[in-house]
Order: structure tokens, then sequence, then C-alpha cells
């Protein structure tokens, strides 16, 4: 009786469905990136600096007229000695400024010329080449390279879980 009770409990035992939560997760990605042409420009303006002892101006330097799309421009100064054989000293400078550059225009996504200003910053665009990037449904991942100012970045996360 007691084997018959034994048989009868395993079987029963082995014919209840199991209890189990089985949660199975699959997450991929691939980002590719080309970083664009960027340019930063400031104008700068033009300045005059005159000094001396001993020294009598007969014409003054002056910067020229100011008009659209052109620099300044710039006369010097004319000076003789005041006294003669006396130490005398003089001193003229001149920085021309930035002229009104044309517009900058963009065609295909690509600056064909970058304003060059007094003070300019520029960075080279990115250049896709091969750059690429596949996952595969079985996790498996292919990145490849493109040329300067490119990135590429690929994930894939498993995870089980059991409760």
């Amino acid at each position: 009786m007691n084997r018959a009770l034994l048989v009868l409990g395993v079987t029963l035992a082995a014919a209840l469905p199991a209890r189990a939560d089985i949660t199975h997760k699959i997450q991929s990605s691939v980002q590719l990136q080309v970083d664009g042409a960027a340019s930063q420009a400031s104008r700068i303006g033009s300045t005059l600096s005159v000094s001396g002892s001993n020294v009598t101006l007969s014409t003054a330097p002056v910067l020229g007229s100011l008009s659209a799309g052109d620099a300044v421009g710039y006369t010097p100064g004319e000076y003789s000695i005041t006294t003669a054989g006396d130490a005398f000293s003089y001193s003229e400078s001149y920085i021309e400024g930035d002229a009104t550059p044309t517009a900058t225009s963009v065609s295909s996504g690509v600056v064909t010329s970058l304003p060059m200003l007094g003070n300019t910053t520029t960075t080279s665009g990115g250049v896709a080449g091969s750059l690429a990037g596949t996952i595969a449904s079985d996790g498996a991942m292919s990145i490849t390279a493109g040329g300067a100012g490119t990135t590429a970045t690929g994930q894939v996360v498993l995870s089980i879980e059991v409760d």
C-alpha cells in the first residue's frame, strides 16, 4: 500500500504544471553620426594709433571712408622734426579691418566657401566614406569605420529574467 501511495504521489506531482515566469528581451541599436562643417567668424574693425615727441605733423594720418563691402583703407601721415638736433620719436600703427564678406551659401549640405575674417574658427565637416553599421537577428554586430568626423556606436542587450 505504501508503494501504491508513493507511485500515486510521484505521478500526481509529475502531472502538475510548473509555475515559472520567464521574460526574455533582446534590444539592439546602431547609431551613425557624421559631423557637419562649422565656422564662426567675427569681423575686426580698423584701428589707427599715432604717438611722438619733438615732431610736427604736416598731414595727419587718416582712415578712409567706409563703404559697404570694402575695407576702410588708410593714408599715412607726414611729419617733420620740430627742433633740429634734439631727440625725437614718432610711431604710427594701423590695423586694416575686415571688409563686409559676401553671404555664405550651402549646396547639398556643403558650404562652398567659408568666411575668413579677423577672428575665425573653422571646423571641417565629417566624411561618411564607408560608415555603416548592422546588427543581425542573432545579435552579430558589424560596424564599419567612416572617414574623419564620424562616429559609429552599436549595442546589443540580452536579458533573461526568471521569477
